[in-house]
């Protein structure tokens, strides 16, 4: 498939699913076989925000994103703290120097080790531009285990324009696309009532339009905030918009 072609079929996708399968076997043809994107709106100067509000899409094996993901060293990864303060391409090549320099903090080099021992020595991170200070996004690109920086680092001298921007756009039509997790997810009547809400109706007219009682709208809309993790029905609305929840044409 094309540059063309492939991004035609990458701005089409319908699903994250679709996208996701088309983009990881895209960047193994680069060398590039395990893939780990994040992105987050609610970031603040401390924290990266609740991880169940996370996008995140990987390809690595359930035992990696357990310590990598569920045990929160990803916020302690040399790459990360390079994408919160950066945007653009950055080889792995910089991780080699901070070890040779010995300057990386105790929980940097935790992590360091940890990456060592599943394969993860070589790659590049990708960090996207933000539009918002509350939000960021990036992408780590693992290269194959056969590969040593040196190697991934003429691969990117000769692809890197094209590969940047096979993520760029990837990462743009990811934020278009409905994404929810197991405690963030939402019924069809839930939405279907937060819809009626954004729409700027009452719960008595939201009562007659779905044929329902006011308690039985108010209780849809107390379940939604509960799975939404928010307190009020105007943050669930916000929420839900902002994970493309809402107003969804079924794929």
């Amino acid at each position: 498939m094309s540059l063309a072609d492939y991004m035609l079929y990458l701005t089409n996708a319908r699903t994250l699913e679709e996208l996701w399968s088309a983009h990881t076997r895209k960047m193994d043809e680069y060398g590039f076989d395990r893939l780990i994107y994040g992105f987050t709106r609610y970031r603040t100067e401390n924290s990266l925000g609740d991880p169940e509000d996370f996008i995140v899409l990987t390809n690595h094996s359930p035992d990696y994103v357990r310590g990598f993901m569920h045990e929160g060293r990803y916020f302690h990864a040399p790459m990360t703290q390079w994408a919160l303060t950066n945007e653009g391409a950055c080889s792995w090549r910089v991780i080699q120097q901070m070890v040779a320099s010995e300057t990386m903090s105790k929980e940097e080099m935790r992590v360091h080790e940890f990456n060592a021992k599943f394969g993860l020595f070589a790659g590049y991170t990708v960090s996207f531009k933000s539009v918002s200070v509350r939000s960021k996004g990036a992408i780590s690109l693992g290269a194959r285990r056969e590969l040593d920086q040196e190697q991934v680092d003429e691969i990117w001298a000769e692809h890197g324009k094209d590969i940047q921007l096979m993520n760029n756009i990837a990462h743009l039509k990811i934020l278009t696309l409905p994404y929810s997790t197991p405690t963030r997810s939402l019924t069809k009547r839930q939405r279907e009532a937060l819809e009626w809400v954004g729409d700027g109706k009452t719960t008595q007219d939201i009562a007659l339009l779905m044929g329902l009682t006011a308690a039985t709208v108010e209780k849809h809309l107390r379940l939604a905030r509960e799975a939404l993790a928010v307190e009020t029905t105007a943050q669930a609305v916000l929420k839900a918009a902002l994970h493309n929840q809402m107003f969804v044409i079924e794929a």
